[in-house]
């Protein structure tokens, strides 16, 4: 139990590296990260860090948790962290119950237990009831190049330095195809479509897809929750992914009958308490839950935290690329397509002060 005594969001913009330097027949699009951290300090002096989603929206997040959430909870006591999650998600929903909203609360539960963990004096996982796994199996996801060269090069470097899932986020089927043939066969493949095509396209692409033995396919139609559409494509016969766009236990009802790999965001789905109730239905489903973490912040030790303490761990991701700083001290980066689990108390999350100063978003 212990008291909120301030909630600060520090917004950052961080550029990064994607391994390509060939020409590219697409013009490259994204360069930098963009997120929102979340700091919360008691009226101890204790301090948990959390992260909200924040990929071209930073400044609306920013003022999500300092002018909606944060007003809700300084000066509370904390006793039950999802009970106040539940409470935040009823007073806030006239401002919408997912996007930004649920970013802005997920970045402060996560914090909140990153606070409770370290007043503890254990990590994450183990304040949860037992670190389960020490090293968790890891895949590299590419950014989109949309050329084959391009994904070629980068899919045979993610191998070349261990990994043996690859993720691309490819829409189209030459440059899936390129993937595959630089992987080779032994190498699992997936890619992420990112609602890019319609229910006829995907029907067509699945059918070509078929053949290069992806591991799955995520996020194939738009809109993300068309959940009938993914029933009638997971007829198919390849196994489907989804689950970053979708938001708290509700949408991962509607969403486990079409998918085989659900995939619930800490930064997005509603934090620590959301992920930890969808991996519970995952588990009742049989589903195994492919944590969603393409991030380098807090969001990305809490997915660590939470795998580590899951009864069936599945692929965790990580974004193939190179920041031009990372935010928090000794992140663990995967070192032959494994990661090792922060043992440190709470997250293990210590945030790098001269990063925070130097890259803030204006």
């Amino acid at each position: 139990m212990f008291t909120i005594k301030s909630v600060e969001a520090i917004a950052l913009k961080i550029p990064f590296d994607d391994f390509y330097d060939g020409s590219r027949s697409v013009p490259r699009g994204w360069t930098h990260f963009e997120t929102v951290l979340v700091r919360v300090e008691s009226t101890d002096g204790a301090v948990g860090w959390g992260e909200s989603f924040a990929y071209g929206c930073a400044a609306s997040v920013h003022t999500a948790v300092t002018y909606m959430v944060a007003p809700l909870v300084i000066g509370r006591t904390v006793e039950d962290i999802p009970a106040l999650n539940r409470e935040l998600q009823q007073r806030l929903h006239i401002q919408g119950r997912y996007g930004i909203t649920i970013f802005a609360i997920s970045g402060l539960d996560i914090a909140l237990w990153d606070l409770a963990a370290k007043l503890a004096g254990k990590p994450l996982a183990e304040f949860l009831g037992g670190t389960r796994w020490e090293n968790l199996p890891a895949y590299a996801s590419l950014v989109r190049y949309g050329d084959p060269a391009a994904v070629a090069v980068c899919t045979e470097r993610a191998v070349a330095d261990g990994f043996t899932a690859v993720k691309l986020h490819e829409i189209e089927y030459d440059c899936v195809a390129a993937g595959r043939n630089a992987a080779g066969p032994s190498v699992e493949l997936m890619t992420d479509v990112n609602c890019a095509w319609t229910e006829a396209q995907a029907e067509a692409m699945i059918e070509q897809l078929r053949a290069l033995d992806l591991t799955w396919i995520e996020e194939p139609v738009f809109p993300p929750d068309d959940y009938e559409a993914l029933q009638r494509l997971s007829w198919l016969g390849v196994s489907l992914a989804a689950g970053e766009n979708a938001c708290t236990t509700m949408e991962f009802k509607r969403l486990f009958p079409a998918v085989d790999f659900p995939q619930p965001s800490v930064t997005k789905v509603g934090g620590v308490s959301e992920f930890l109730a969808v991996a519970a239905l995952a588990s009742t489903a049989g589903k195994t839950a492919m944590p969603h973490s393409p991030y380098f912040g807090p969001g990305y030790w809490a997915t660590l935290q939470l795998a580590a303490c899951l009864p069936d761990v599945g692929l965790v991701e990580f974004l193939y690329t190179r920041p031009e700083a990372w935010v928090g001290h000794d992140i663990p980066l995967p070192r032959n397509g494994q990661i090792v689990v922060p043992k440190g108390p709470g997250l293990g999350f210590v945030p790098d002060d001269s990063v925070l100063n130097r890259y803030p978003m204006r």
